[in-house]
C-alpha cells in the first residue's frame, strides 16, 4: 500500500513542476513534490540564475574597460572568474532555499529521491541510500526537465568538454575555449568567458549564430562579439575530436567544405538538449512519448493516460523556464476546474543575455513573408536614443514587423541595452492584440529606453520620429 496519498503528486521540482506545486496548493490540494535534487531544477541552481550572475560580472568587466569615458582610470586593470563565480553559486544557493520556504509556506511535502510512475495512480520514489517508498495520487504530473545534448565523438566530461553546467563550476579562465553551438546558451557563454580573458572560438553547424532570431539580429551580435575578439565559424560542423588531459585538438568542416583544425584547452558543447523522459516508467503505465522522447500532451497538458499530465521541458515546445512556468499553472487550473486559457506558444519570448542581450518574439521578418504576410518593417538603432547614447549603449536596434492589413504585431526584435526587459512590452502587446499605431499611442517616458519601442512601431508605419 503507499505510504500516503495526495490529491497532486508532482514528479520535479524545477520551474515548471514547484510552480505547479504551489499553484495546486492555492487551489486547495493537498501536494507533494518529488525532487531528488535542490529544489528549482536546472534553472535556479545551473542554469538561468547562476548563468546571469556570471553575465552580470562579465558586463561590469567589460564597462571597466571603458570607463576612462567616464573619467575613471585604473592601474593595471584586472578580471579573476573565481570571485564572480562563487558569487554565482551564493545567488543559486538563496533562491534554492527560497523555493524551500515557499513549500513550507504552502505546506507541500518535498519528497526527496527519484520517481518512477508505476501506473494507477501510484509513484515509486528511490532515495539516494537506494531505500523506496510508494505515494498515491488522483493527478500526477511529470516535470522532469531536460539535461544536455552530446555530440558523437565529443562526450562532455565536465573536466575537458563541459556542458552549460561543468562551464558555470570554473573557477580559472582557460587560455582559449570552443563553444561549440552559437544558440543562447553558447553565446552567453562566449560572452563569459571572452571578458575573463579566454580566447573564444564559435562553432555552428547553422548558417548563423543565434539561428532562431532574426537574421538581422544575429548578424548584429556576431558583428558585436567580433570586435572583442570573438572568432565565428557558421555552417561548419565538428568532425574529430582528439581529447588529451589538458586541451582537445578539433577538427571541422567550414562552410566552403574545407578540413580545418583547431587546438584548445577547452571545449563547452552547446548543441541542444534531450528530455529526461527514460526511465520513470512511462512506457509501462502507457503514456505516449514522440521519437525525441518528450511526452505528447494536449493544450492543457494532459498525456494520452487518464490522470498523468507533463509540464516543461520534458513536453516538448520551447525549453524555457518562463514556458515552463505557465504551463505548470494551465495543468493544475485545469485540473481543478479553474478557466484558464491554454499557453499560446506563438507569443513565448526569447532571451539571450549576453552583452548586447537580444531578444525577440512572434515572427522573424523572413517567417511572416514566407507566411505570405504582406509586410513593413519598422527598424529604430540605439544611436537615435538619448538614454542608450548617455548610457553608451548604442550597438543594436529595435525592430518591428507588422502585416500591412490589419497592423497587427507579427513580431518584435530587439538587440540592445536591457533587450531582454523591454521585450514584455511586445509580449503583452501582442497579447492584447494592440495594433503598432496603440503601441506608439501608449506614452513612453522620456528619457528612457522604452522610446525606441514607439519609434520602431512608427517606424513599420513608415513615419519614425527621431530617424
Amino acid at each position: 500500500m503507499p505510504e500516503k496519498t495526495f490529491d497532486l503528486l508532482v514528479v520535479g521540482g524545477g520551474p515548471a513542476g514547484y510552480v505547479a506545486a504551489i499553484r495546486g496548493s492555492q487551489l486547495g490540494m493537498q501536494v507533494a513534490c518529488i525532487e531528488e535534487e535542490k529544489l528549482g531544477g536546472v534553472c535556479l541552481n545551473v542554469g538561468c540564475i547562476p548563468t546571469k550572475a556570471l553575465l552580470s560580472s562579465a558586463l561590469l568587466v567589460n564597462e571597466c574597460h571603458s570607463a576612462a569615458a567616464h573619467g575613471i582610470s585604473f592601474d593595471n586593470l584586472s578580471s579573476d572568474l573565481g570571485p564572480a563565480q562563487r558569487r554565482s553559486r551564493d545567488i543559486a544557493e538563496k533562491l534554492a532555499n527560497g523555493v524551500s520556504h515557499l513549500f513550507k509556506k504552502n505546506k507541500i511535502a518535498h519528497i526527496r529521491g527519484r520517481g518512477s510512475l508505476l501506473g494507477e495512480g501510484v509513484v515509486e520514489v528511490t532515495s539516494a541510500d537506494s531505500a523506496k517508498g510508494t505515494y498515491a495520487a488522483d493527478h500526477i504530473l511529470v516535470a522532469t526537465g531536460s539535461r544536455p545534448r552530446d555530440i558523437p565523438g565529443l562526450p562532455i566530461d565536465e573536466s575537458i568538454v563541459w556542458s552549460s553546467t561543468g562551464a558555470l563550476f570554473q573557477e580559472k579562465v582557460p587560455a582559449s575555449l570552443a563553444v561549440v553551438g552559437a544558440g543562447a546558451v553558447g553565446m552567453e557563454f562566449a560572452d563569459i568567458y571572452n571578458a575573463y580573458g579566454s580566447k573564444v572560438t564559435v562553432i555552428e553547424a547553422l548558417e548563423r549564430i543565434l539561428p532562431i532570431e532574426d537574421a538581422d539580429s544575429s548578424a548584429a551580435l556576431q558583428r558585436s562579439f567580433k570586435k572583442r575578439g570573438v572568432q565565428f565559424h557558421t555552417g561548419a560542423s565538428v568532425k574529430e575530436a582528439t581529447i588529451g588531459e589538458a586541451a582537445v585538438k578539433l577538427v571541422f568542416e567550414d562552410k566552403d567544405g574545407k578540413s580545418q583544425k583547431l587546438e584548445v584547452e577547452r571545449v563547452l558543447s552547446a548543441v541542444g538538449r534531450v528530455p529526461n523522459t527514460e526511465n520513470l516508467g512511462l512506457e509501462e503505465a502507457g503514456v505516449e512519448v514522440d521519437r525525441r522522447g518528450f511526452v505528447v500532451v494536449d493544450h492543457h497538458m494532459r498525456s494520452s493516460v487518464r490522470g498523468i499530465y507533463a509540464v516543461g521541458d520534458c513536453a516538448g515546445n520551447q525549453l524555457l523556464a518562463h514556458k515552463a512556468m505557465h504551463e505548470g499553472v494551465v495543468c493544475v487550473e485545469a485540473i481543478a476546474g479553474e478557466a484558464h486559457g491554454s499557453v499560446d506558444y506563438a507569443n513565448v519570448p526569447n532571451c539571450t543575455y549576453c552583452n548586447p542581450e537580444v531578444a525577440s518574439v512572434g515572427l522573424t521578418e523572413a517567417q511572416a513573408k514566407e507566411q505570405g504576410f504582406d509586410v513593413e518593417v519598422g527598424k529604430f538603432p540605439w544611436v537615435g536614443n538619448g538614454r542608450a547614447l548617455a548610457g553608451r549603449h548604442t550597438e543594436g536596434f529595435v525592430k518591428v514587423i507588422r502585416d500591412k492589413e490589419y497592423s497587427e504585431i507579427l513580431g518584435a526584435h530587439i538587440v540592445g541595452p536591457h533587450a531582454t526587459e523591454l521585450i514584455a512590452e511586445f509580449v503583452v502587446g501582442r497579447h492584447l492584440e494592440a495594433t503598432v499605431e496603440e503601441m506608439d499611442k501608449a506614452m513612453h517616458p522620456h528619457p528612457t529606453l522604452s522610446e525606441a519601442v514607439a519609434e520602431a512601431s512608427l517606424g513599420a508605419l513608415g513615419r519614425a520620429v527621431h530617424l
